[in-house]
C-alpha cells in the first residue's frame, strides 16, 4: 500500500532506502572567528582540528542507519585511503555497500571551516573526475527492492536516472537539493518529494518568499514539495496545503551534514507514515540535534536519542 505519506512493505522490499550519490573525507578545522578579508579575522589561529567522514548521501545513509532504517549505498570511492577510511566507517554503520565501486583515483575531501561561536560552516572539497557515478552505475533491480530511492545532487545524471527507474517502479524518490545547475529542472521533475536547500528554491522559481515559491513549483510539480529553513525550521506543500514548522532551537556546535540528517530525519518519518507536520518535526529535530555534535558523520542522532529531545522539547512549551 502506498499514500501521500508513506508506504509499507510490499513484496521484494528488501531495502527502506536505497542512496545514490556523494560521500567525503571532512578535513575540519574549528575557528574562533569566521575568517574575512581585509578584517581583524583575515589571520586566525586554528582551535582544533578532526579529520571525519562525511559528504551528503554518506551522512544521509548513516543517519537513516541510525534511525533503524535498512539501507544500502550506490555510490563511488577513491582507490587512496580516504576511500579506504570512508568505505571501514560506512560498513561500520550498517550500511550495506555491496553496491559500492572503487575506482583509480583521489576520493573526494573537503576542508571545513566551523565558526565555534555559532556553528555555521564553510565547505571547500575537491574530487577526482573519474569517481563521478555513471547512470550505468545504477542497478534497476535493487532500486524496485526499495521502499524509497534518496538522491543528491553531485552527479546529476546518475541522480536523474536513479530518480526514473524509481518513478518507473512505484518507488518514492526524495532528493537533496543544493545548488543550481543546468539539470537542476531535470531533477526536479524526475524525483517525487524534491527537497530544497532555502537558497535554491528561490533561483529556479524567480520567487523570494518561499511559499509562493512552492505555490509556483505547484504548477509543474504534482508531489510534495519540501525546502529546508536552517534554524528556522522547515515548510511543505502538499497538495494545496502549507505546512511550517519552527527549527529547536539549540546551541549549535557544528552544523556540517545538518541537511543531511534532516533528510534521513523526513525520510523515516514518511516511511512510518506520520502526518506532514509530524514529518517535518521530526526532521527539524533530528537535523537540530545534530548540530549540536561536532562532525557529520559523526554527529547523526540515534532515533531514541531524537524521540527523547522531542519529548524535552514538548516538556520546556
Amino acid at each position: 500500500m502506498s499514500s501521500e505519506t508513506g508506504r509499507t512493505d510490499g513484496p521484494g522490499r528488501r531495502w527502506d532506502v536505497v542512496g545514490v550519490g556523494a560521500n567525503s573525507v571532512d578535513y575540519v578545522y574549528r575557528l574562533p572567528d569566521s575568517p574575512r578579508a581585509d578584517s581583524p579575522t583575515a589571520k586566525l589561529r586554528i582551535s582544533s582540528h578532526t579529520v571525519s567522514c562525511g559528504g551528503q548521501m554518506a551522512t544521509a545513509l548513516a543517519a537513516c542507519a541510525a534511525l533503524g532504517l535498512r539501507t544500502t549505498y550506490v555510490g563511488a570511492i577513491g582507490s587512496d585511503d580516504n576511500g579506504r577510511r570512508i568505505e571501514r566507517e560506512l560498513a561500520g554503520r550498517g550500511i550495506d555497500l555491496a553496491h559500492l565501486v572503487t575506482r583509480e583515483g583521489r576520493n573526494q575531501f573537503a576542508v571545513i571551516t566551523v565558526d565555534e561561536r555559532t556553528g555555521e560552516r564553510i565547505v571547500l572539497w575537491d574530487r577526482d573526475e573519474r569517481l563521478m557515478l555513471q547512470p550505468a552505475d545504477i542497478p534497476a533491480t535493487v532500486i524496485a527492492e526499495a521502499r524509497l530511492v534518496h538522491v543528491d545532487d553531485v552527479d546529476e545524471e546518475a541522480a536523474i536516472r536513479a530518480a526514473m527507474l524509481a518513478r518507473a517502479a512505484g518507488v518514492p524518490a526524495t532528493s537533496d537539493l543544493d545548488r543550481v545547475t543546468n539539470r537542476t529542472a531535470e531533477l526536479v521533475a524526475a524525483v517525487s518529494i524534491p527537497i530544497f536547500a532555502e537558497h535554491v528554491l528561490p533561483a529556479i522559481t524567480g520567487e523570494a518568499d518561499h511559499a509562493r515559491a512552492l505555490t509556483r513549483l505547484r504548477q509543474t510539480h504534482a508531489g510534495m514539495l519540501c525546502v529546508t529553513l536552517g534554524p528556522r525550521g522547515s515548510m511543505m506543500l502538499v497538495e494545496d496545503e502549507l505546512f511550517v514548522e519552527p527549527g529547536f532551537a539549540v546551541a549549535a556546535v557544528d552544523t556540517t551534514g545538518a541537511g543531511d540528517v534532516f533528510r534521513a530525519g523526513f525520510i523515516h518519518a514518511f516511511l512510518r507514515g506520520d502526518q506532514p507536520a509530524g514529518i517535518l518535526r521530526f526532521a527539524n529535530a533530528a537535523a537540530a540535534l545534530s548540530c549540536t555534535r561536532s562532525g557529520a558523520l559523526n554527529g547523526v542522532p540515534a532515533l531514541g536519542e531524537v524521540a527523547a529531545f522531542m519529548a524535552e522539547a514538548r516538556a520546556l512549551r
